[in-house]
């Protein structure tokens, strides 16, 4: 990876429940549809709604990229209006998304070259059934889809790049090859934070502290410490396919509009582009691309080099490392790459649920007055999709801007990459979060998992998100609860 210094700032399933009959007639009302309801970029602000009225369409969170699954498998389904060959394409990426890798030399050749150093032996193991990790549930515990970055704080290179502990790099990998001993194994502990509401009622949040044992390669002296959950993965295709001029657009870096919201795009290195593009995934919206979000996974998590990064991640502290047998140069060839990327970008998005239920409605309306669509963007058109038509120009719902926001100090990491500062993380979408504990059977929610469920994750919201949290907690309990069952209608 070579970057110009000039840095600007599961199993496949064709259960649809009843997906076919809906999907065709929004198709044929979908030309009418859009030319009565979208506008350029994002056009939630210009028609506020007539009081608690439905808006039309509003359950087809993913446009034509919806499926209507409420099950386990709400997350798996591929996208309506793939063709025959991307549905092939699927499923084969599917297959490699779910494989088990093992370390090289092995008799199954097709999948060797796991590590030395790991953090899980699929993708799978992280996502699963494509949906959401969870922290330890206690100390001790391994991570399931779950690990910590490391770095100095508030450091980058002269690329933006984060700089990471000198023994062990940027990520803490506690699995490894026989021939080696894992870099360490995770620790973490909660102390408890007590509140409350302006009505008196009390509530609990757990604050995550990180720490480590068994460190196989020296002491890890690195202070920037950010345990990150694996997100769930459905609608990445659609948020790729928004035009960077309507993030651009959606961007208020200096609050020109004097509202205390001022959210900014990332600039980060596209490997394959060799240039800088706006960051869309990750926590810290780190990644431009699906397909570099598939590689730096395959790279970072699991020790898998790919033509985008061929580097074995090893560290300088890891004596043989580099020499260990692999499974290939690369061992992740061009058209697995291809097949897993475009079963990543192609996962449908459920549809919302109780869309038009009086108190979903609203808790819709509560999310507005309280302001938290000022950075939760409900609605955006996407531009043309290379890949598949299945993706373009439609209205989608995903409730993100895919900006950097400051969120305060009490979700700060000072972990710094490219232009995201240590308290500063992009905003996650809101489709399918209320189906992660049907999926995943957990609620644990913001980056580390701090959050027990929706409430929780709202009050952990400070920096430019503060004036929202104080009006949420000044509501009614039973305002609250509207609004919570509003989230869990997406």
């Amino acid at each position: 990876m070579n970057p110009s210094p000039e840095h600007p700032n599961q199993d496949r399933t064709r259960r649809r429940l009843g997906r076919g009959f809906v999907v065709v007639v929004y198709a044929l009302l979908a030309p009418l549809l859009m030319g009565m309801f979208v506008m350029p970029g994002c056009d939630w602000a210009a028609g506020e709604l007539d009081g608690l009225t439905a808006e039309p369409d509003e359950q087809f969170s993913g446009g034509l990229g919806t499926v209507f699954e409420t099950g386990k498998n709400a997350f798996g389904l591929p996208a309506p209006g793939l063709t025959r060959s991307q549905e092939r394409f699927f499923g084969v990426g599917n297959s490699f998304f779910n494989q088990n890798w093992v370390s090289a030399p092995a008799s199954t050749t097709a999948r060797d070259g796991l590590g030395p150093f790991f953090n899980a032996r699929s993708c799978a193991s992280c996502h699963f059934r494509d949906g959401r990790g969870r922290s330890p549930a206690f100390d001790g515990e391994r991570p399931t889809g779950y690990l910590v970055r490391v770095a100095l704080p508030e450091t980058r290179d002269e690329y933006g790049r984060p700089v990471g502990d000198e023994r062990y790099g940027t990520q803490i990998q506690d699995g490894a090859n026989l021939d080696f001993a894992p870099e360490a194994s995770i620790r973490i502990r909660y102390e408890t934070i007590t509140g409350t509401y302006d009505d008196g009622t009390t509530y609990t949040l757990r604050k995550p502290s990180i720490s480590f044992a068994d460190e196989a390669y020296g002491p890890i002296t690195s202070r920037a410490l950010s345990g990150r959950v694996a997100n769930h993965i459905s609608g990445m295709g659609l948020l790729e396919s928004i035009p960077d001029e309507t993030l651009l657009a959606l961007a208020d870096p200096d609050d020109a509009d004097g509202d205390g919201v001022s959210g900014r795009v990332n600039m980060v290195w596209d490997v394959r582009k060799q240039g800088y593009s706006i960051g869309r995934f990750g926590w810290k919206a780190e990644q431009p691309t699906v397909e570099q979000q598939v590689a730096s996974a395959f790279h970072g998590d699991m020790g898998l080099t790919s033509s985008l990064f061929s580097d074995e991640n090893c560290s300088e502290a890891a004596i043989g490392c580099t020499e260990a047998p692999n499974g290939g140069t690369p061992e992740i060839e061009d058209d697995m790459l291809e097949h897993t990327t475009l079963y990543s970008a192609s996962l449908a998005v459920p549809a919302r649920r109780d869309w038009d239920e009086p108190e979903v409605l609203r808790g819709k309306q509560l999310f507005r007055e309280v302001g938290c669509v000022n950075c939760h963007v409900p609605q955006i058109t996407t531009g043309i999709n290379e890949i598949t038509d299945a993706f373009s120009n439609q209205v989608i719902r995903p409730y993100t801007d895919l900006l950097l926001h400051d969120m305060g100090p009490e979700l700060a990491d000072d972990f710094a990459v490219f232009d995201a500062n240590g308290r500063e993380w992009r905003t996650p979408p809101l489709w399918g979060i209320g189906l992660i504990e049907t999926v995943n059977g957990h609620t644990e929610f913001l980056h580390d998992g701090r959050a027990r469920n929706l409430e929780e994750a709202i009050l952990w919201h400070g920096g430019e998100a503060d004036a929202s949290r104080q009006r949420f907690k000044a509501l009614s309990k039973d305002e609250r609860d509207a609004l919570i069952r509003f989230l869990r209608s997406l």
